[in-house]
Parts: C-alpha cells; sequence; structure tokens
C-alpha cells in the first residue's frame, strides 16, 4: 500500500475510548484476544494519556491490517516495519506506535492468540537528541510577563500565581492543575507545595516568598480558606466575569492561561507551560548548581533527561554564528 494511503486510512480511525466497539480483528479473534485488549490497556496502563495514545496507535495499525486483508494471528514483522515507515511524523511519534504494538502483541502472545510477537523484532526509529524542543522563556521576560498581570481582581491574582508555580517550581502544568488546597501547607518550618507528577510520582517543594505571597494574595481573594481540602487550589473562571467556579483550572486551561497572558505582554506566542521548566533548569545549571541538585528539583530519573532541558549551548552557538566574517 503507498504511504499516502496509509496515512489517510490511518487518520479515519476514530480517537481511542472505553465506549467505542473493539477492533473487528481483535473481535474475530475470539474471547482470549479481547481480554488480553482489556488486561493491556485497563489493567496494565493506568495513565489516561498512555492509554489514548497507545489504543490509538493500535487501531490505526489493526484498521490498516484489516485494509490488507489479514487476520490477527497472521500479522508479520514485515507488516509492521512497513506500517511504521509508511507512518510518517517524527521518529517519537513511530517508536510510541512501536512501544504500544509490542506491548499489545505481547499480551496476545500470553494468552495464546498469536504464536510470535511480529513487532518485537522491528528497530525503532533513531532519535537522537542532544536537546529538547521546548522554547524556553528568558529570565527578564518572565520576571516582564509576572509584572504585566492585571492583580486588581481575583482571576488575575490566580493568573499570576499560576505564572509564579511554573517559574519557581520547574513543575509541568499537569502537575499544577492537580493542585489542592492541601497541597499548600506549612511544614513547621516553611510553605511547600506538594506535586502529583506523572507516572503517580509525589514530590514536595519549598516554596519560595515571593511565591508564598502570590499564593496567599490568591486564597484570601478567593475565600478558599473554609474550603475542604481536597478541593482544587487553582479555580477555573467563568468566562470574562472576573468570577472562579468551583472547578478546577484544567491543564489545557493553564496552556491557555499562559498564551493569552503572553500576548498581553507582547511575549512570543512560541512559549509554553513547559518553557517555564526549561528556565528554570538552565538558570540553575548556570549559576553552577550542582547537577544532581537540579535533577532532583526536576524529578528526572535520569540526569541525561535533565541535561535535554539545557539552553546553555544555544547561548555559545549565538556567539559562534556572529563571529563568521561573511
Amino acid at each position: 500500500m503507498p504511504d499516502e494511503l496509509v496515512r489517510v486510512r490511518a487518520s479515519r480511525v476514530p480517537v481511542a475510548g472505553p465506549g467505542l466497539p473493539l477492533p473487528s480483528l481483535v473481535e474475530r479473534a475470539g474471547a482470549a484476544a479481547r481480554f488480553a485488549w482489556d488486561e493491556f490497556f485497563y489493567a496494565e496502563h493506568h495513565n489516561p494519556h498512555t492509554q489514548k495514545a497507545y489504543q490509538r496507535a493500535v487501531r490505526r495499525f489493526l484498521a490498516w491490517c484489516e485494509g490488507q486483508g489479514e487476520d490477527l494471528a497472521a500479522i508479520t514483522p514485515g507488516q509492521v516495519g512497513r506500517y511504521l515507515t509508511g507512518l510518517g511524523g517524527s521518529a517519537a511519534k513511530r517508536n510510541v506506535a512501536l512501544a504500544a504494538l509490542r506491548g499489545f502483541f505481547d499480551r496476545l502472545v500470553n494468552r495464546h492468540v498469536c504464536v510470535l510477537n511480529p513487532a518485537a523484532s522491528v528497530k525503532g526509529a533513531r532519535d537522537v537528541a542532544v536537546e529538547g524542543r521546548t522554547p524556553e522563556i528568558g529570565v527578564e521576560q518572565a520576571r516582564m510577563l509576572l509584572a504585566s498581570v492585571d492583580v486588581s481582581h481575583v482571576v488575575g491574582l490566580r493568573d499570576r500565581a499560576v505564572l509564579a508555580t511554573l517559574a519557581y517550581t520547574a513543575c509541568r502544568a499537569g502537575a499544577v492543575a492537580r493542585l489542592r488546597l492541601r497541597d499548600f501547607q506549612h511544614d513547621g518550618t516553611q510553605y511547600v507545595l506538594r506535586f502529583l507528577e506523572k507516572g503517580g510520582k509525589g514530590r514536595e517543594i519549598p516554596v519560595r516568598h515571593d511565591l508564598e505571597g502570590y499564593i496567599r494574595a490568591y486564597l484570601d481573594a478567593a475565600a478558599l480558606g473554609g474550603d475542604a481540602g481536597d478541593s482544587p487550589l487553582f479555580r477555573a473562571s467563568n468566562g470574562r466575569t472576573k468570577r472562579l467556579t468551583a472547578g478546577p483550572l484544567s491543564s489545557k486551561r493553564i496552556c491557555e492561561l499562559v498564551k493569552r497572558r503572553l500576548k498581553d505582554a507582547g511575549l512570543p506566542s512560541r512559549i509554553s507551560p513547559h518553557s517555564f521548566r526549561v528556565t528554570a533548569i538552565t538558570d540553575l545549571l548556570t549559576q553552577g548548581v550542582p547537577l544532581e541538585d537540579v535533577q532532583y528539583l526536576a524529578g528526572h530519573a535520569e540526569p541525561r533527561t535533565t541535561g535535554l532541558y539545557d539552553r546553555r549551548r544555544k547561548g555559545v552557538t549565538r556567539n559562534i554564528v556572529e563571529r563568521i566574517s561573511i
């Protein structure tokens, strides 16, 4: 099948979800295949983002195989390889698809639906990164952004507190969105924020004095002091009414908040919530903070991952290109 047809047919496959019917190849393969599907997507993987990404990848591949006239047990390594080659996109995208297929077919082998895993011997796409792709926000830009927020109302106070939390904790937007009132507490010596990061990892990060002031000013204006500890720390707002709702500020809304505030401050729109994480890590490394300490703050299992956030090389490269004599 031509590569472009692989992409066109794959794009027609519905997004994953528990309400969707099983792929016809899985249904035709019988009860053991249906059990393996449920086991892989809902027992082995609990993260909803992983479930969605893996299920989308497997559904698209099985739809492609059905178009080839194959049954589930007859799929070969060559077919997996050809599909991934025609899938296009980045190496990371193809490797996610390969990981999903390897895991799913492992379950099929364990449940005696397939004799061998056709994805096991397929090589992943080479994806070598010495630096992450997320753009950083300059230190002065971050200061300008925080100073530009109108804090004459509760939504502005909330937005400043959210932006400062991203800047001064190096945490992801998803972890900030999951914060509850009880996660902002005094440990006897100082205030801390308790984050639940991806993968279920919990981390406790001290709150610096200015961030503490921003959060307390927001809490006072929102009158949240008497709310239950498991209620959201950062609340969603109700349109343009400058009022908060009882619901949490989702990670998607945090991204929109950052983009809106960037536009208001006249700063580049390519910056994202993750940019604060990049800048915090780069800034600390520039100041000579040991890599292992920065790695601990960022919650990375490997120092190499922390290194991907280091943008100090960009400054060196900029100085070098300015010296080209053309």
